[in-house]
């Protein structure tokens, strides 16, 4: 059944890709024919006869534009060629067939074309390289394959499309500088022409970090053309230099400052940029002083004298000059603070955030953000919360403030973040944030809250069973219920609260969790309330702490935060403590009741893709440790209603920074030994 489901799927595929099957089979089947496949095409007596450039035009053989683009010089082209009709094929699918047909012919016969008259052009000047291109002759119709890869790039979603275009520049530029045949000027002019007609390069139009990426690829692409260039021959429009014939030092001082200085572009930071620039200029007086010395002495002579390639010296100069052009165009983007505080000055303190949530109120995870660890960001009449993890500004749950400001002031605290050099996050946030980040953002379902409407609950029906069960067993039981407040117990009941939670913490290889989680730390604020379960001897079998709810006329419901029960002790505990706390808050005119949200348990849909899957994988993992599965089934018998919480972030290449400032956020204090056990103990639970 699955394998006439996936032929089903390529017979599809392929009735919607006719122009990249059919340009494939033509070239496979000339291939066939002029034993192309197997042998140098170069070395066939056909060769002359097909094979365009400026020679065939001179000689009059017209035809070869066209004959000599399905032919292909030699049989690993045809290996490489197979990522490449990918792109193609990308292409037919998103703009159609005769789109991606207009792309090529016309990419490959501009191409073709456009190399000749160039060529024809610059041989008549004493330029060595154009001379020998000059009389060159090509096949191949890689021409109309790299326009066609340029349309397709300009397909893909920002800011995917901008990095990609830079990868792909930064390689068409190397070829030609470096290697610079003629097939190498085919490529970049056919890329050249469509970047002039669908104008989707626009790097001053992008975001500061956008700028800063591009900066930290172009920089990593000048130190690998430095190592290329001292590796490998050279034979680029610059002149020829064999291997290992340029200077090392110069290649190892350039790789020690891309090293150095890429880190600190990706975050902003002036120096590195005015760094680079310094060095710009440095290879700029270089360039013209070779250039004097090259008018009075010659290349040889220059080179004796000196005991260096001045071709590469030249090449790799020159492309540090280009660069440096786009470094001053972006400038405003390497401005970051580091250690400069987010927003207004100056920052609110945690005395300010509770004023704030008292006076507009907050969601069902605000409160957390008023716990120790904390950072604060005033924008305008708005307050983020956040922590600074890993590079990461990861704000937690939803921005305190009036609601008609949510959207200013995530905008605000998403440029702050970006021109300190930070990756921003919000991390629990709701949908009203979800709907406030830039449309480009991208989201992750981390948790679904689970409310309980409190006005007229009654636990009545069968559904209620397990939690009436548990209410009237411990009545038979004698159990006695308590709504308090830690700092009102006596001492001896917070030494049971404090043994509870230290056995429960010792059966975990890891250290108590945080960010979202609290501990009996945050229990002891005054505004928050613990749920006792005192059995008749005078024992505490279990406790929760309840966090406060606000809304703008003062506190509308409450947050579950710590579960704890003692070993051996009343066995429903829970169901019961929950249902007699749901009954006082009930009877006090609570609006709410939030059970929180148990990360990693958010149930997809079987077709939620790859970042789903891998939650899924990582909650079956994490299970046995911190049970968030089993939790999120427990509370499914309070029957909340679930309001989902997001991860909300730029695009999947900050999550390599979000990862491990969340790890650090949940867990401040577990040391690199407990990580290397608990990580043990989830392989051999695997196995």
């Amino acid at each position: 059944m699955g394998e006439n489901t996936t032929a089903a799927r390529l017979m599809a595929l392929a009735r919607r890709v006719p122009f990249t099957l059919a340009l494939a089979g033509i070239l496979i089947l000339v291939g066939l024919l002029s034993s192309g496949l197997w042998r140098p095409f170069t070395e066939s007596e056909l060769f002359p006869a097909v094979a365009y450039g400026l020679p065939a035009l001179e000689e009059g053989r017209w035809w070869t534009p066209v004959t000599g683009t399905f032919f292909v010089t030699t049989p690993w082209v045809y290996l490489a060629g197979v990522p490449a009709f990918a792109g193609i094929a990308f292409l037919e699918l998103r703009r159609g067939s005769r789109v991606a047909a207009a792309y090529f012919a016309v990419g490959q016969l501009f191409s073709v074309l456009g190399a000749v008259v160039f060529l024809w052009l610059a041989a008549l000047t004493p330029w060595p390289w154009a001379q020998e291109q000059a009389s060159a002759l090509d096949v191949g119709p890689s021409g109309g394959v790299f326009a066609c890869l340029a349309g397709a790039l300009a397909l893909l979603p920002s800011p995917w499309r901008l990095r990609a275009w830079t990868v792909f520049i930064a390689a068409l530029s190397v070829a030609l500088v470096y290697y610079g045949s003629i097939a190498d000027l085919e490529h970049a002019l056919a890329v050249g022409l469509i970047l002039a007609v669908d104008r989707s390069l626009r790097p001053q139009r992008v975001s500061v970090r956008e700028q800063r990426l591009i900066a930290v690829v172009v920089l990593c692409a000048l130190g690998a053309i430095e190592i290329l260039g001292y590796i490998a021959p050279m034979t680029g429009p610059f002149g020829y230099s064999a291997a290992t014939s340029g200077s090392w030092i110069d290649v190892a001082v350039n790789t020690v400052v891309v090293l150095i200085v890429a880190t600190a572009l990706r975050r902003g930071r002036r120096w590195a940029w005015v760094v680079v620039l310094v060095y710009s200029a440095l290879n700029l007086l270089l360039v013209l002083l070779l250039i004097g010395i090259l008018s009075l002495s010659g290349v040889i002579g220059l080179e004796q004298d000196l005991d260096a390639d001045v071709t590469s010296v030249l090449a790799s100069s020159t492309l540090w000059i280009v660069a440096s052009v786009y470094f001053v165009l972006v400038r405003g983007a390497f401005r970051a603070r580091p250690r400069a505080a987010l927003g207004e000055n100056p920052p609110p303190s945690v005395t300010d955030a509770k004023a704030l949530l008292r006076a507009s109120g907050g969601g069902t995870l605000s409160w957390m953000t008023t716990w120790e660890g904390m950072s604060y960001a005033r924008f305008g009449r708005g307050i983020v919360a956040y922590q600074r993890r890993s590079g990461v500004a990861l704000a937690l749950a939803d921005p305190l403030g009036p609601p008609e400001a949510r959207r200013d002031t995530v905008r605000a605290f998403i440029d702050g973040a970006e021109m300190a050099g930070l990756a921003p996050c919000f991390f629990s946030a709701g949908e009203q944030t979800r709907a406030a980040v830039p449309s480009g953002w991208r989201s992750i379902v981390v948790a679904d809250d689970t409310v309980v409407d409190l006005p007229g609950l009654q636990f009545t029906g069968k559904a209620w069973g397990a939690v009436r069960t548990s209410l009237n067993r411990a009545q038979r039981e004698g159990m006695t219920f308590r709504l308090s407040r830690l700092t009102d117990e006596t001492w001896g009941v917070r030494q049971q609260l404090r043994a509870i939670s230290e056995s429960w913490v010792g059966d975990k290889g890891l250290p108590e969790m945080g960010f979202t989680l609290g501990t009996l730390h945050e229990a002891t604020d005054p505004e928050v309330r613990l749920a006792l379960a005192v059995s008749p001897d005078g024992d505490v079998d279990g406790f929760l702490s309840w966090l406060p709810v606000y809304g703008e006329s003062g506190i509308r419901g409450w947050t579950l935060d710590l579960m704890r029960r003692r070993d051996g002790g009343f066995g429903p505990v829970m169901e019961y403590l929950i249902g007699a706390s749901a009954q006082q808050f009930s009877a006090e005119g609570a609006e709410v009741m939030s059970l929180s949200g148990a990360p990693l348990a958010h149930e997809y849909p079987a077709d939620a893709g790859a970042i789903a899957a891998l939650q899924t994988r990582m909650a079956e993992l994490l299970e046995p440790v911190y049970g968030f599965a089993s939790l999120h089934r427990f509370k499914q018998k309070f029957h909340p209603r679930y309001e989902t919480m997001y991860l909300l972030y730029r695009d999947e290449a900050d999550l390599t920074r979000i990862g491990p400032a969340l790890t650090r956020a949940f867990l401040p204090h577990a040391t690199l030994r407990q990580f290397a056990a608990a990580g043990v103990d989830l392989v051999r639970q695997e196995r």
